[in-house]
């Protein structure tokens, strides 16, 4: 069995600090308004097509823009990717951040 290189190793200890949620369950906080949905991926996959209503904060500058984006340290925040592993580092970076939610 393959070994996980250093960027799994990565992602895996950020998923133990985040919270993941079901496609479902994003879908009915989002209905609601209860929650902000931040796509994390390259500008390309952006432009490509993204979910209705996401914001576009890339991973390299989320953490220089997130303040302006959603300044509620308590705001419940959605973050998506392609496969899972970029929105899991940039919701481990919000949590570092402070934010709680």
């Amino acid at each position: 069995m393959e070994q996980p290189n250093r960027f799994q190793k990565l992602v895996a200890a950020a998923k133990e600090q985040i919270k993941e949620i079901s496609p479902n369950d994003a879908a009915l906080e989002l209905g609601c308004g209860a929650a902000t949905l931040i796509d994390g991926r390259a500008v390309d996959d952006w432009k490509a097509g993204h979910a209705r209503g996401a914001q576009h904060l890339e991973r390299g500058e989320i953490e220089l823009e997130i303040d302006e984006a959603v300044p509620d340290l308590d705001q419940r925040i959605i973050c998506y990717c392609g496969g899972g592993s970029l929105s899991a580092l940039v919701a481990e970076s919000l949590h570092k951040m402070g934010y709680r939610n």
